[in-house]
């Protein structure tokens, strides 16, 4: 029967649990001890469990630490995110350590000592240890848990914080002052626990709390026990309406509040982005809003964060803006945003060189990771969506830990110094210099108008895998959610649970959108920017081929709708993405899909080939007015039957007709289809069958940087159609 908790969740099954190995047992407290925000943040915390293994090589038992590896994160860790080390050997390190000259905090040594633990991996397993290994190899007991619970930390960021401990705790818990995670602290909590042999545990000031048992569901109680111990007392002091000094401004209703974000996110974007380019993610719940509509949410702020991983995360300070979502309007908003941004990197600029050390790596880029404006709530801000929604979801925790202990006491957050060591450790700037280069479209929003099929669907997937966050648009939603979701199951949808609404969504999205309208081009266009703050790269693939009687002829009133969606659709594409490419400042670029039936005058698609003949004029007269911030080139598709919508069975049979090629109606349409592209095929140059794949890589190329000198040029696709050569 599962214990009753207010301020957790309980999630232990013993039945699942018996089932299961050591190994799988560790990985199952350390699952359902990441589930829950309020234990741990996504990322943040380290399970250990000393198990007895048989070495490979000399057959014996032997005591290995399985202990959570570099990177890892609780609540989806699998066996291969663990570290496997000999604990003997770890426990020989130490003489290495104590009788160098110089040891302690902060020294040589100390990172010298994480270069050894390779030397202890058992089993050849390849998972990187993280810096907290000697926390849990010197503590003696089988396992560990080292958590970063809101409640706990706001005991821990507290100005009476041992005091504190004392009050709520008693003697299960010895608290002990704030120091950077490494080889000295393990040996520190190991002599706390020769000299508190009761103890179940240790509050690291500033930080978070460790604690350990000898039986895996033991330790796993003990934590939700010390996590709901502090939340009750918290609840217990807890100011209500005058929680953070009480209300100053209200929110925004929800309609109002994208309205607004709406306008005001691109030219943010931009602002954020001058060094490198930044994905956004809005976060407006309860929490946040209570935090920037309070009277003490400026000067909070400016203290900054306390636990290390909300600060790696969220940096030295957020960007506060105080604007009046009340009588302020959007336009004052945009001047605060960009007057606090200058200010924000001149003051880091400052703090970088205060802090700085004669080895220190050279400054980061100096934008804010998070901006907080009352009404509204919170823009986080990262390389990627799934590290801007972890930015969020650390921000809120860092907000929950200060509401806790200004509810108990004052808070006080890291001091300046220590939190630049955090942020420029040498081992933080080794593990940033071993991350993989980044992609083409890494940090890049890529629209995708048309999706759903053909040559659409097969770009998002091209895109996609350059790193792109697509957007999936198509006049058929179900079609465009059919890629995403192709997308979302190869990539994942990301770590981090923070965003609201749309924002609250991974590297792809489905959009239903019409060319022809301008309010629905706007409406797309808006959504992108709540769930991903501007865009970058706008691909059109959408068009139509109405067919024509057997003179070629269609009826008037579709000549309207041929060019409705084949020229101004793609006018307002971009048109309407211009205006966004100009609020960021960014340069962009702009691939529209026109066909080398645009070249060549031949029978049977009059409204067709003219109207693509003018999208290709279209492409040369916006390469002329969105430059030089935007360029904008054509993809001159010709004969695509596989996969593409243009080709409908009735259409194929329509050209199987007319090409007077044998065919039966009987035929199932895919061999209707080979047999049209084989015919297709013969009359190119290349004699090879043309794929959406081969589209979809022309559309890659043109948007990105390796044509980057290139704008208003049109490039065909047809497996060489000498007729559409350039006259």
């Amino acid at each position: 029967m599962s214990k009753e908790y207010k301020h957790v969740k309980y999630l232990w099954d013993d039945a699942k649990a018996a089932s299961m190995d050591e190994v799988e047992q560790l990985i199952y407290r350390s699952n359902i001890l990441g589930d829950d925000q309020r234990i741990t943040n996504t990322g943040g915390g380290n399970t250990s469990a000393k198990i007895m293994e048989k070495d490979p090589v000399s057959g014996e038992e032997v005591e290995v630490l399985w202990v959570k590896g570099s990177g890892g994160d609780l609540r989806t860790s699998k066996k291969e995110n663990f570290a496997s080390l000999y604990q003997e050997k770890l426990i020989s390190l130490q003489p290495i350590y104590t009788n160098h000259p110089e040891s302690g905090a902060k020294t040589p040594i100390e990172d010298h000592m994480v270069g050894m633990y390779p030397h202890c991996t058992f089993n050849n397993n390849p998972r990187a240890s993280s810096i907290d290994t000697p926390l849990h190899s010197f503590i003696p007991f089988k396992h560990v848990d080292h958590m970063h619970p809101n409640s706990v930390i706001a005991v821990a960021a507290c100005k009476n914080s041992e005091a504190l401990t004392k009050e709520i705790f008693g003697d299960d818990i010895i608290w002990t002052p704030w120091q950077r995670p490494g080889f000295d602290l393990g040996l520190q909590l190991q002599e706390i626990c020769e000299k508190h042999p009761n103890a179940q545990g240790v509050l690291l000031a500033g930080h978070g709390i460790i604690n350990w048992a000898d039986d895996n569901k033991e330790c796993y109680d003990l934590s939700l026990d010390l996590i709901e111990k502090a939340a009750e007392f918290i609840e217990s002091k807890d100011k209500g309406e005058m929680t953070f000094g009480g209300a100053k401004y209200k929110s925004l209703n929800a309609k109002k509040r994208d309205d607004v974000l709406a306008q005001i996110l691109p030219s943010l974007r931009g602002l954020v982005s001058t060094e490198k380019k930044m994905i956004g993610t809005v976060h407006s719940d309860e929490t946040i809003l209570r935090f920037v509509n309070s009277n003490d949410a400026e000067r909070l702020s400016k203290l900054g964060t306390s636990c290390p991983d909300h600060f790696l995360r969220t940096k030295i300070q957020p960007l506060f803006v105080d604007w009046d979502p009340a009588s302020g309007d959007v336009e004052e908003l945009k001047r605060l945003l960009a007057e606090g941004v200058e200010a924000y990197k001149a003051d880091y600029q400052k703090y970088y060189e205060a802090c700085k050390r004669d080895n220190s790596p050279a400054i980061r880029p100096s934008n804010p990771s998070i901006c907080l404006i009352p009404g509204i709530g919170m823009v986080a801000w990262g390389k990627n969506k799934s590290e801007s929604r972890v930015t969020a979801e650390f921000y809120n925790c860092a907000l929950e830990v200060m509401r806790g202990a200004e509810a108990m006491d004052e808070y006080v957050a890291l001091p300046q110094q220590e939190a630049f060591d955090i942020e420029y450790w040498l081992l933080e700037e080794a593990k940033l210099q071993r991350m993989p280069a980044e992609k083409e479209f890494a940090r890049n929003v890529v629209v995708v108008v048309g999706a759903g099929s053909g040559i659409g669907k097969s770009t998002a997937h091209r895109v996609a895998q350059e790193g792109a966050h697509v957007v999936c648009v198509d006049l058929n939603a179900d079609a465009a959610q059919e890629t995403a979701n192709e997308l979302i199951a190869k990539y994942g949808v990301g770590i981090g649970v923070a965003g609201t609404g749309l924002s609250n969504c991974g590297p792809a999205i489905a959009l239903a959108g019409n060319i022809t309208s301008r309010e629905s081009v706007q409406a797309m266009y808006k959504d992108i920017i709540l769930a991903y703050g501007g865009i970058d790269n706008v691909i059109v693939t959408a068009g139509i081929f109405v067919p024509s009687d057997t003179a070629g002829y269609i009826p008037d009133e579709k000549w309207g709708l041929t060019f409705d969606i084949n020229v101004k659709g793609l006018f307002m594409v971009a048109d309407e993405g211009n205006k966004i490419w100009k609020q960021q400042g960014l340069k962009g670029s702009l691939v529209l899909t026109t066909s080398v039936n645009a070249a060549v005058a031949k029978r049977g698609s009059l409204a067709y080939d003219t109207s693509k003949a003018a999208a290709n004029h279209l492409i040369r007269e916006l390469a002329v007015d969105m430059a030089p911030l935007v360029r904008v080139n054509g993809l001159a598709p010709a004969t695509v039957v596989k996969g593409s919508s243009m080709f409908p069975r009735e259409r194929v049979i329509g050209s199987l007709a007319k090409y007077k090629l044998e065919y039966s109606e009987d035929w199932e349409t895919e061999k209707l289809r080979n047999t049209l592209a084989e015919f297709y095929a013969e009359r190119t140059l290349t004699q090879e069958p043309i794929t959406p794949e081969d589209q979809a890589e022309c559309a890659y190329v043109l948007a990105s940087s390796m044509l980057s000198k290139s704008t208003g040029q049109v490039i065909s696709v047809d497996g060489g159609l000498h007729e559409a050569f350039l006259r």
